[in-house]
């Protein structure tokens, strides 16, 4: 079931994830979580990849909880919500959470709606490419819960506290446009995809383990204070300095008329 919920391709190194669920709109059930946490996990091990693009197929991204399904039974509550640990993320919380674990970048292609869970889900990438006519909607509000998925913390990096409160209190829909001017979207492009596509090869085009540290730095460093934002710095560059791939961009920048191919990144 996982397998059909979501499928994984892989072109030019580059993973391509699809929410498979089209005739429900790609709404989240309890397997369709399990589904993209699987496809997180195997990702994270995959170090060949230089990219995950992350999109959905049918006529939306993903419209959010599928509530009739999974208010259906107290058990999908407590599979959803259960945590070890109450810092840690739930089931719930990975779907979005989860992509930054990846140390490659990871693009998502919005298009059609982006509601509630499928905002969050996008919120956990790297970057968001939106179709013109997309539609965006912290959706939560309208079923009287609060977005719990993990989108909180992509959030506080985007919005002032005012803008991130109107948007979860009212469920206002917005335009991709709307969601540019707030910072919630990269880019808005009338071929998403294939502008997904172009970014995910130009980024290939740079040391792998320059770009898994860029990504874990910032990651860490951002909201933490001066002296770990440098500590890190300085450690991950000589971590990287330390590796053959460092050396092979430099070879490359210098001989462009004969690049080598870069090694497999390192473990980030």
């Amino acid at each position: 079931m996982n397998q059909q919920l979501v499928t994984t391709s892989i072109e030019e190194n580059i993973a391509i994830v699809t929410l498979n669920r089209p005739d429900k709109h790609n709404a989240l059930n309890v397997e369709m979580f399990k589904a993209i946490r699987t496809t997180i996990e195997t990702l994270k091990k995959n170090l060949a990849i230089r990219a995950v693009i992350v999109q959905g197929e049918g006529v939306d991204f993903c419209t959010g909880l599928d509530v009739k399904s999974v208010m259906s039974t107290a058990k999908n509550f407590v599979t959803l919500l259960f945590k070890w640990r109450p810092g840690s993320a739930n089931l719930a919380q990975y779907v979005s959470t989860g992509w930054q674990e990846i140390t490659v970048p990871v693009i998502m292609v919005l298009h059609g709606r982006v509601w509630g869970g499928g905002l969050q889900i996008a919120l956990g990438g790297d970057f968001r490419i939106a179709h013109p006519e997309a539609i965006l909607s912290v959706m939560e509000a309208r079923w009287g819960l609060v977005p719990d998925m993990g989108g909180t913390l992509a959030l506080k990096e985007h919005l002032p506290t005012d803008k991130a409160k109107l948007l979860a209190m009212t469920g206002r829909e917005i335009t991709a446009k709307q969601a540019q001017k707030l910072n919630l979207i990269t880019k808005v492009s009338d071929v998403p995809f294939e502008a997904a596509m172009t970014l995910a090869r130009e980024i290939s085009q740079q040391s792998p383990d320059a770009v898994a540290a860029v990504k874990k730095l910032y990651k860490n460093a951002w909201w933490h204070s001066k002296a770990f934002a440098l500590a890190r710095e300085s450690w991950y560059q000589i971590k990287i300095i330390a590796g053959k791939n460092q050396r092979i961009k430099t070879y490359n920048q210098m001989n462009p008329s004969s690049e080598k191919p870069f090694k497999m990144r390192g473990k980030w």
